[in-house]
């Protein structure tokens, strides 16, 4: 049975449009797949996040106190997962990747959001990507590949197909860190990737037939990163 940890963007999973029924969609495909493999799901905090997050700085909090107000945001989006998975999963979102894993022992999914300020839940499916030993990791987005730049800012963005783990090193370090960040991947989590050589596959998260695709390890619409190895 192969073990596939996924990272659902906030943005794709609470976007404000028809919210409930794409998520008790979501729900059945990771409940019927549960089935024949091991899943792990980060959740993150989308626009519900950035929303506090702005509000926050807009008041003169520092960036600690406001990716916790993130960190807090992430696991409600992890409540409204776990309410479609018909018992499935954990009842409440672990807070470190340690208590992820243990959870994994009991539950044939188990559903988390972030852990603590200054780790994205990039970062943290990685991590817990590679202390489950995940066989491939999903990042469920709302662009349909990697670009070479936004492809909602710059027209003159190119998806790219493939890359290597070091292609997306230099892709995600061009970029300074703040709370709310919006990247496709970030760098703490690309670092984990390449050093653990699992494959990150990025695909558009509303497509659900094409991400039960990429799930599965199948041929699938997307980017691929370090499938090669």
């Amino acid at each position: 049975m192969d073990t596939v940890v996924i990272s659902i963007g906030g943005s794709v999973l609470v976007p404000g449009e028809n919210d409930s029924k794409y998520i008790s969609k979501l729900g059945e495909l990771l409940t019927d797949l549960s089935s024949r493999l091991k899943i792990y799901s980060v959740v993150g905090g989308g626009k519900t996040a950035r929303f506090y997050i702005r509000l926050g700085r807009e008041l003169g909090a520092d960036e600690s106190f406001l990716d916790e107000m993130g960190v807090q945001a992430t696991r409600l989006n992890a409540r409204l997962l776990i309410s479609s998975l018909s018992g499935k999963a954990n009842d409440h979102p672990p807070e470190t990747v340690e208590e992820a894993f243990e959870l994994g022992k009991s539950h044939e999914i188990v559903v988390m959001g972030g852990t603590t300020p200054g780790h994205t839940t990039d970062g943290v499916a990685a991590s817990l990507a590679e202390s489950v030993k995940a066989d491939r990791i999903i990042n469920a987005t709302s662009v349909d590949g990697v670009y070479t730049k936004d492809p909602k800012k710059h027209e003159d963005a190119e998806k790219l197909d493939s890359l290597s783990f070091e292609d997306l090193l230099n892709l995600t370090q061009t970029s300074s860190w703040k709370a709310g960040p919006s990247n496709v991947f970030d760098s703490m989590g690309s670092e984990i990737l390449a050093r653990a050589r699992i494959p990150l596959l990025v695909v558009n998260g509303r497509d659900l037939t094409n991400l039960a695709a990429a799930i599965k390890g199948e041929e699938f619409s997307g980017t691929i990163v370090g499938g090669e190895d």
